[in-house]
């Protein structure tokens, strides 16, 4: 290693430290040690409302599959709507046929029962959006001439957000993950296939929930709307069961964000790390970032001691994230040096393409999957932002045939294939084989024929850190 990498390596390491113990201290003054130090074993959250039995629990992935699946359901509305966006335009069509905006389903909802919608106010310094004069101007866009209402958020730390994506319809059925009713960075509405097309590809996935678990879902909308429009909501009681599914409410919310919740609440950031110390055989991680010391130390762990002699993991990460992408390509290489060349590891992408013609595909679901026996799916990004600062929801299951069944889909999909059931092992070395090839297609400037393409990691230590010292300077 060359004297300027040591000296990298040293101050990145240093400013890792440095974040890590500040966290432990934060939640600690905070009574919320146990997110980052669980002191039991199990895969539910503590520090989070209890997991509710008897749910129906379905993974919708891409746009294409979610957002008609919304729209049927905010048209059918018998009492309610709820919605929470990190960002939301009055023009944007939930459907392919770009022939009805979000504003016009919603008012005609809003005509018969109330329709209730929270967004984040945006940015209030101009470095990142949205900013919060588009973001007003969308509400008054929104509300002009309807009865829809609107509330706008804003978060007590300068430089985050509220960042969670749901859709309630009359506290019966609720839409948990990361696709938000907005095209600004990329049209949310794509399918499973990915074709080329000449904006930006988008990635996406939902949850679909009925059962017990929407009554935690729609407190948690109530617990916002009393805070931001002054108006407290009638929490539910629990709906009857409506499937097998036992399922866990999971979220952010940092401290002082909300008077009811002075302590803050940080579960997901439990749950996640819960469920990568459990690993035996399998890590699988779709996400728009990886850059938390916290839980990429988990992970360097794991793969420095396998726990089992057929560990592997993949991550399924943005080609180019749209910030953090020195912290997470870091990240990546300080994980491909934990596995030894033990080839248990592969960090990729996927590219839109049809025929010769590919391009940008914006990965930016939420989804981790552990041993085909634990599954979240959500708002929540593997970063410090969304683990400590901004707010977030995702939902989470043990049961083993819906994680596995959801792995084996997103494999079917990334790997081109009308089936992945079978083997993970032999599909990891059909991921590496594919990735790498394209790859080194990519690199010869060839044609792609595939969409799998492998990530390379990139080993400066400091600059991947540039992202956590910039939440280590602003999280107080």
């Amino acid at each position: 290693m060359r004297a300027l990498d040591r000296v990298d390596a040293a101050i990145g390491g240093g400013i890792e430290h440095a974040m890590i113990h500040h966290h432990m201290r934060r939640l600690k003054r905070h009574g919320q040690l146990r997110a980052v130090a669980p002191g039991t074993e199990g895969l539910w959250a503590e520090t989070a409302v209890p997991p509710r039995a008897g749910n129906s629990m379905q993974v919708l992935i891409d746009g294409a599959n979610a957002l008609p699946r919304m729209a049927e359901a905010i048209q059918g509305a018998k009492r309610h709507v709820h919605v929470c966006s990190w960002h939301l335009e009055p023009d944007f069509d939930p459907g392919p046929r770009k022939a009805t905006a979000v504003k016009e389903l919603l008012a005609e909802v809003a005509e018969r029962v109330p329709v209730r919608v929270i967004v984040w106010a945006g940015a209030p310094v101009p470095v990142f959006q949205p900013r919060r004069a588009t973001v007003k101007a969308a509400r008054e866009a929104m509300m002009h001439r309807t009865k829809i209402q609107v509330q706008l958020d804003s978060c007590t730390r300068l430089m985050h957000c509220h960042h969670e994506k749901l859709v309630i319809v009359d506290d019966e059925i609720a839409f948990v993950g990361g696709i938000d009713l907005t095209t600004l960075a990329g049209d949310r509405y794509d399918t499973n296939e990915h074709a080329f097309k000449d904006e930006i590809g988008w990635h996406d996935a939902s949850a679909m929930l009925r059962g017990p678990i929407v009554r935690d879902v729609a407190a948690h909308f109530a617990l916002r709307w009393e805070a931001t429009a002054d108006e407290a909501l009638e929490v539910p009681e629990a709906p009857p069961t409506a499937g097998e599914t036992t399922v866990q409410f999971v979220r952010t919310v940092p401290e002082g964000a909300y008077r009811v919740l002075p302590r803050g609440e940080f579960s997901v950031l439990e749950t996640y790390i819960r469920a990568l110390r459990s690993a035996k055989r399998l890590i699988y991680l779709e996400n728009q970032f990886l850059w938390s010391p916290e839980i990429v130390h988990i992970l360097e762990t794991k793969l420095r001691n396998p726990p089992s002699p057929d560990f592997r993991v993949v991550v399924l990460l943005p080609h180019r994230a749209n910030n953090g992408q020195d912290d997470t390509r870091g990240m990546l290489a300080r994980l491909v040096v934990a596995d030894e060349g033990r080839a248990n590891f592969l960090a990729a992408t996927i590219m839109s393409r049809s025929g010769e013609q590919s391009g940008p595909l914006y990965v930016h679901a939420k989804i981790g999957i552990v041993d085909d026996e634990w599954l979240a799916i959500g708002s929540a990004n593997l970063n410090e932002h969304s683990l400590f600062n901004d707010t977030e929801v995702d939902v989470v299951t043990c049961d083993p045939l819906l994680a596995r069944r959801t792995r084996e889909t997103l494999w079917a999909e990334h790997l081109e294939r009308e089936d992945a059931s079978g083997d993970p092992v032999r599909l990891f070395d059909e991921w590496r084989a594919i990735a790498s090839e394209q790859l080194e297609r990519q690199r010869r400037g060839a044609p792609l024929t595939h969409h799998l393409v492998e990530l390379p990691g990139v080993s400066r230590r400091s600059r991947r850190l540039l992202g956590p010292l910039d939440a280590l300077v602003v999280d107080g």
